[in-house]
């Protein structure tokens, strides 16, 4: 599926194996280099064949992801701080998809029962239902990564765990 912004032919040749070659002429870290630009494009790419399949239900996957997290909360609901925390995006951003999942009638907020402050998001029966069709087109998908096996996908995993690590995502 061609995205905007995406080049509608396939190039002839490996576009980062070839700023590899010329990386390697001037600079040291060429294997990393390579690595990390591989695993942005590939990111670039999943997400969008991700966006193509949620955008019929009115979703984009962060607004995909709010909704799962909130399916995943013991009484469905979250504080808006613990999601920006728990999905990993700044506050305004996670105000936003609020914003944007309540406009859709797909989360209400709330007031914090016990914390004035704090304001909660609640996922509200027609999120519950959007989020199982969309699942069920997600999983139909294979995530857009459908040309990995198990065991591939299982390796992969591992491989990125210790960036994460490192990084202190966890």
């Amino acid at each position: 599926m061609v995205r905007k912004g995406q080049a509608s032919k396939k190039l002839a040749f490996d576009p980062i194996d070839e700023a590899a070659r010329q990386w390697g002429m001037r600079w040291d870290a060429v294997e990393q280099m390579h690595a990390v630009t591989s695993l942005m494009r590939v990111q670039q790419l999943v997400l969008g064949q991700l966006d193509d399949l949620l955008r019929p239900h009115g979703l984009t996957f962060a607004r995909y992801e709010a909704l799962v997290l909130l399916v995943f909360a013991r009484n469905g609901s979250l504080p808006l701080g613990k999601m920006g925390e728990r999905l990993q995006v700044h506050p305004t951003s996670i105000t936003s998809i609020i914003d944007r999942l309540e406009a859709a009638g797909l989360v209400v907020r709330r007031r914090h029962p016990e914390d004035g402050r704090a304001v909660l998001a609640e996922i509200t029966d027609a999120g519950r239902a959007l989020v199982e069709a969309a699942t069920a087109d997600l999983v139909e998908a294979r995530f857009a990564i459908a040309d990995m096996s198990g065991e591939e996908l299982r390796q992969l995993s591992a491989l990125l765990r210790p960036v994460r690590q490192h990084a202190g995502d966890f």
